[in-house]
């Protein structure tokens, strides 16, 4: 039997059939480099950027497409963001669900004399916007957090603690890793003023792809991490100024660029809600099949709405790599153990440091996967039990 692929927090796939076909049209038919030319492929390679940015402005509200800055990776944008934005006698809020994407270079600058605080989030991962209003202090600057926990699935309250940002004077970064293209985003109504992404997971695009979204006037207090040529103001030895210049230095993945483009089109014309719909079915079907299976322990709330499609569980006496193993040699099942990048939420959730098994699920699962997943789980957990 075919692979059945449940480790799409890492990254997604298989990809859609629309992905593939722009990047190999972009290579085959383009080339060129976008921006550093006149010449009618490389017009062509800057009209595939600018729709990539368009494609990103309409998914998540953003009202002018050149106020995303395209990267790597969510990493890249996050660095920017952190190292970019804050300063030494900053105090920064963080919750206790983050990735290392957010925790290490927040504690990088905390060596330079940047102020943390963790705050506490329950066992199910939540966070209580109440416990970040109480974290604030004269010198707090920022509140840097995860949209949703790559560990648990669990979707913290951004548009709460948007209002409260708002309020206090705070400027609000959100790692939307795990919610781009599969959870709502509006950053206008959630008063984002930075957002986070990565292209590969559930926006279908490449590796390599990503982008951080600035709200207006946010460029003047972010420096860029990344210096060099941008195919503008090529007459100065300074970086621009202005967006997305002026953290896009470098020749552009353009052909990765063109798959993710087309993976945010994917999304677009499906419907984001379709895809979660599809994706919560999944998840509560899963849920409900191994809370069935002896021995097993399940981290994270259990309403779907309010979570990604990211499922974490452990069987008891097992160790979560010894699990997965099987379900890849026994079961052909993909799935990822261990603490996912993300110590400080394995230690929230009580999982710190043996970790959990996580299945994550995609618009490309099925219901047949599921079952056939329940059974295999099930299936290790008896053979556990007896042995």
């Amino acid at each position: 039997m075919e692979p059945i692929y449940f480790d799409n927090a890492a990254t997604s796939w298989p990809k859609p059939p629309e992905t593939l076909s722009a990047m190999q049209h972009y290579m085959q038919d383009i080339g060129g480099s976008p921006g550093r030319s006149g010449h009618r492929l490389s017009v062509a390679a800057a009209r595939i950027i600018f729709a990539a940015r368009e494609k990103l402005a309409e998914l998540f509200n953003i009202a002018d497409p050149l106020r995303i800055a395209l990267t790597k990776n969510a990493t890249e944008a996050l660095n920017i963001a952190v190292f970019g934005f804050l300063k030494p006698g900053d105090h920064v809020l963080t919750s206790g669900m983050e990735h290392n994407s957010v925790m290490r270079p927040l504690r990088a600058m905390e060596k330079k004399g940047v102020e943390i605080t963790v705050v506490p989030c329950s066992p199910q991962g939540e966070l209580d916007p109440g416990d970040i209003i109480k974290s604030i202090r004269k010198n707090t600057r920022a509140i840097f957090l995860t949209h949703a926990s790559n560990v648990t699935g669990t979707v913290m309250p951004v548009a709460a603690l948007g209002r409260i940002a708002r309020e206090h004077g705070l400027s609000l970064c959100v790692d939307a890793a795990q919610t781009a293209g599969c959870y709502p985003i509006d950053v206008q109504d959630m008063n984002v003023d930075m957002l986070a992404f990565t292209g590969h997971k559930s926006l279908f695009g490449p590796a390599g792809t990503g982008g951080l979204y600035l709200r207006e006037g946010m460029e003047t207090t972010v420096e860029p991490v990344c210096i060099g040529g941008t195919g503008s103001r090529s007459e100065q030895e300074e970086q621009p100024d202005f967006l997305p210049d002026r953290y896009e230095a470098g020749t552009p993945n353009t052909a990765g660029i063109a798959g993710l483009a087309a993976g945010v089109q994917f999304i677009l014309g499906k419907g984001l809600a379709q895809i979660k719909s599809r994706e919560e079915s999944l998840v509560k079907m899963f849920i409900e099949g191994i809370q069935t299976v002896p021995s097993i322990i399940l981290y994270g709330q259990t309403d779907t709405v309010l979570r990604t499609p990211i499922v974490s569980f452990n069987i008891e006496g097992l160790d979560p790599a010894a699990v997965t193993l099987e379900l890849d040699e026994r079961f052909n099942i993909m799935a990822r153990p261990g603490l996912h990048c993300a110590p400080s939420a394995h230690k929230t959730i009580g999982t710190y440091p043996q970790g959990t098994v996580r299945f994550s699920f995609s618009y490309y699962n099925t219901k047949d996967q599921i079952i056939y997943a329940v059974d295999a789980v099930r299936q290790i957990s008896r053979e556990a039990k007896s042995s």
